[in-house]
Formats: structure tokens, C-alpha cells, sequence
């Protein structure tokens, strides 16, 4: 047992009688580095530690957190814990996990050379990005950033229930966003790499993508408007499942703020569809082994078929609909207490390239990115109406770059009307991973 683990069962062991104690200990460092013009913007390097205790009593919770491990100052958290509780609205509902008999899968999540990657070497790879992206094309007028970062969690649960759950990941990327630009304009695009370990990091492949997405814009102009068939790129298509994530909460329906309250069981999607929450997946940027409440986390499939099959949980929303958690609860970290979340949403995918997909389009639109979503998705009516930028389809080929378009539809007309789902599943940054998406008949507004 880890001392993280053993500090955080001790402290849950105070629980007493009637009480149900919690402790969420988590320990960590990150490091970022940002480089420009070949000097270092800033260089940041931090470590935390700390426990975010509950306590419920009476029906009544109360929540407490401190940024240490020390065992006086942990002790002292769960008084403030249990002081907070007596103030708490009572609810019936509320209960801590316990355990259900699901074991935790076995993930390698853990790199050892990331704890010991120097600091120079961070630097180096930042430094190396920038280099490489300058000199892949004549076109390339600057660099707005070139980054590296990391981060290194070892969290552990325990509660009076019998909750007992540990864990640890690392992770790290390298981003860079480019300008490019002829006499008359200039266009940006990024590119990424990401990993758990350093040996992951490909910094080609961060620069290549800067490159392409930046360079191809140039000469994009605003076209007629049209209704035609859209292929999202993969980034685009993680932005509209990480939207879609917040409608499949259980949270969210039992708030009457989901498009699919009351659809379960009903054609949602396509047939071709299925869409899956999956963090017991390691190559999911959020693959874990607990969730943020210590129940082993588990796959669910949330629409199969094109048929709405489930709803994510944590133990508080499924006590409200009267189901059972499904591992899904959340958190950002010690200061908070848990929510519902996806963490490894994700389409299965097809068996079609993107270069595939668009070859079988006469004439449509490829997305490269979009803005706005969060103000241009409504998540109870589904109403879609986004910023857009990509390049035209002619022939089944790429054709002119496109900007300052709208395209617009309903979130549960685009499921329905998906005719192609690439194989280039992309797993980024974030709760979702990217896949190419084709939708047929969409509105493009442009001049």
C-alpha cells in the first residue's frame, strides 16, 4: 500500500458513528515550458500535495480541503469537514461509493523517465520544435508559441464504506501554432505531439501538423452559401463529442438539461454509430483506473446501433435515477469534490480513410476548425450554429480553403444524417478523442 493510500485509509478510519468519511490525497508536479524566437518565454516547474475530505451525517454533506499531508493539518481538515456538514441542505440521496465488485483493469499509465527527464532537455524539445517548424516551409513567417509540459499525479481514495483506490499517470505534449503568410495575409495552425513519456513525443509529427494546417488556409476566402455534405477533421469532431458528453449526463437529464432526456432505449444516431466511454483504454489522454469517487473505472456503451443505451453516473446522480453508478465521477483535483464526466468518449471506428471519405464527396466542405461552440451549441434544444474555416471539396478531391463560414444544424439531425466515420481515431488532450466525421446536408453560410 502506497503512503498515500495508507495516510488517506487512516484518516477515513476517524469516521464515526453514523458518519461517512471520504478522503480524496493527491500529490503531483507539472512543469511547462514556452519558448519564443529561440530564448525562453517562461519555464514554470510546481509541486502539490493536499486532500479533499467528506463527511456525511444526517443527510447533510459538508466538504473540506487543505494543500497538504501532513497528518495535523489532515485531521484538522476533517473537523472543518464535519463543521461544514451541519450546515449542509439535507438530501436523501446523498452516500458515498462503496465498493461494487467490479475490479480495476490494469493500466499502464506511468512513465519512470518522465520523473527523470531534465529540465534542459524540456527546453531543448520546446527549442527543436520551433527550429523545425521554421524551417519546413518558405511560408512560415513565425512562431506564436512553442510549448512543453508535463504532469506526474499519484492519487489515492479510501473511505468508511470500504472504498480503497490508488492510482498513478503521467503525461506530457508539444504544441506548436505557426503563422504563415504570403504579401497580402496570414494564417495560423497547430500542430501537437503527446504522450506519457518523453520517448513518446514525436516532434516531426507536431511540426508537420502546424505546417500543413497553417499553410493550406492561405488564400482561404469567404464562398457562397450552400447546403453540402461536412466532413469534420478530428480535432473538430472531439469539440462536438466533448459538447456531447455534457447531454449524456445523468446529471444533466435529471436537470432537464439534455436533448436525450427521456430518448432512452430510441434511434439517437445513425446505425453505424457507437459511442463509448471507455477510460479502462490507455491511449485515452483520461484513461484511469478508479474514478474520483474509488470505483474501478469500466467501459460503457452509451449509443450503439444509433440507439441510446445509457446515461453516465456517479453515485449521487444514480441514487437520484434510482440506477447505479457508473464510475464516471470527476474532479479537478483535491480542492474539489466530484462530479459526472466522461473521460475517454469515443466513436468505434470506420474502416475508411479521411482521403477515402472525401473522395467519395462531389462537392462538400472539409472542417478544420471551428469557434464558438460553446456559445453556438445549445445542449437542451441542440441547436447548432458554429464559426467555421476548411477547405472545399471538388470532385472528391481538396479544392480552395474556405473562412468565415457558419454552418448550422441540430445535434440530433447531424447523428442521424453521419454517413462515414474515418479510421483515424485520434486521441487528444481532453475527454474525447477525434475521428474524421462525414454528416450529409448541412446549412454553409458564407457570402
Amino acid at each position: 500500500m502506497s503512503e498515500l493510500l495508507e495516510l488517506a485509509t487512516r484518516i477515513a478510519g476517524w469516521a464515526r458513528d453514523g458518519e461517512q468519511v471520504e478522503v480524496y490525497a493527491a500529490s503531483g508536479r507539472e512543469t511547462e515550458v514556452v519558448v519564443y524566437d529561440g530564448d525562453v518565454e517562461s519555464l514554470s516547474s510546481a509541486a502539490s500535495a493536499g486532500v479533499g475530505i467528506r463527511v456525511i451525517r444526517d443527510q447533510r454533506q459538508g466538504f473540506a480541503y487543505a494543500g497538504s499531508l501532513d497528518e495535523d493539518v489532515v485531521g484538522e481538515t476533517l473537523a472543518e469537514a464535519r463543521d461544514n456538514a451541519a450546515f449542509g441542505t439535507p438530501d436523501e440521496h446523498l452516500a458515498l461509493a462503496t465498493p461494487d465488485g467490479v475490479s480495476a483493469a490494469e493500466l499502464d499509465l506511468w512513465r519512470d523517465d518522465l520523473a527523470a527527464f531534465p529540465t534542459d532537455r524540456k527546453v531543448e524539445l520546446a527549442m527543436e520544435l520551433e527550429r523545425r517548424v521554421k524551417a519546413g516551409d518558405g511560408r512560415i513567417k513565425s512562431i506564436h508559441s512553442s510549448e512543453y509540459g508535463d504532469g506526474m499525479v499519484d492519487v489515492a481514495i479510501a473511505s468508511s464504506g470500504g472504498i480503497s483506490a490508488a492510482y498513478r499517470r503521467s503525461s506530457c505534449y508539444l504544441s506548436v501554432y505557426a503563422l504563415a503568410g504570403d504579401d497580402t495575409e496570414t494564417q495560423t495552425g497547430g500542430g501537437y505531439s503527446v504522450g506519457r513519456g518523453p520517448t513518446d513525443l514525436v516532434v516531426d509529427e507536431a511540426a508537420v501538423d502546424a505546417i500543413e494546417r497553417a499553410t493550406r488556409m492561405l488564400g482561404a476566402r469567404k464562398p457562397a452559401s450552400a447546403r453540402v455534405p461536412v466532413v469534420f477533421d478530428t480535432r473538430v469532431t472531439a469539440s462536438l463529442l466533448s459538447i456531447l458528453a455534457g447531454t449524456l449526463s445523468g446529471e444533466a437529464v435529471l436537470k432537464g438539461r439534455s436533448l436525450f432526456a427521456n430518448r432512452m432505449g430510441e434511434s439517437v444516431a445513425a446505425p453505424m454509430l457507437v459511442l463509448t466511454d471507455d477510460p479502462t483504454d490507455p491511449r485515452a489522454y483520461g484513461a484511469a483506473m478508479y474514478d474520483a469517487e474509488g470505483l474501478a473505472c469500466r467501459r460503457n456503451r452509451l449509443i450503439s446501433g444509433g440507439v441510446l443505451e445509457r446515461f453516465l453516473y456517479d453515485t449521487y446522480s444514480g441514487r437520484r435515477a434510482g440506477v447505479s453508478s457508473t464510475a464516471s465521477a470527476v474532479r479537478a483535483g483535491f480542492k474539489s469534490g466530484p462530479m459526472v464526466g466522461a473521460r475517454a468518449l469515443a466513436l468505434e471506428p470506420g474502416e475508411r480513410s479521411q482521403d477515402e471519405i472525401v473522395a467519395s464527396i462531389d462537392d462538400g466542405l472539409l472542417v478544420q476548425s471551428i469557434s464558438g461552440v460553446h456559445s453556438g451549441v445549445n445542449p437542451v434544444s441542440g441547436d447548432f450554429s458554429v464559426g467555421a474555416e476548411g477547405l472545399l471539396i471538388r470532385g472528391g478531391a481538396l479544392g480552395e480553403p474556405v473562412r468565415e463560414i457558419t454552418i448550422a444544424s441540430t445535434l440530433q439531425r447531424m447523428l442521424l444524417d453521419v454517413f462515414a466515420v474515418g479510421n483515424d481515431i485520434d486521441w487528444l488532450p481532453g475527454s474525447a478523442a477525434g475521428v474524421t466525421l462525414a454528416v450529409g446536408d448541412m446549412s454553409m453560410s458564407g457570402a
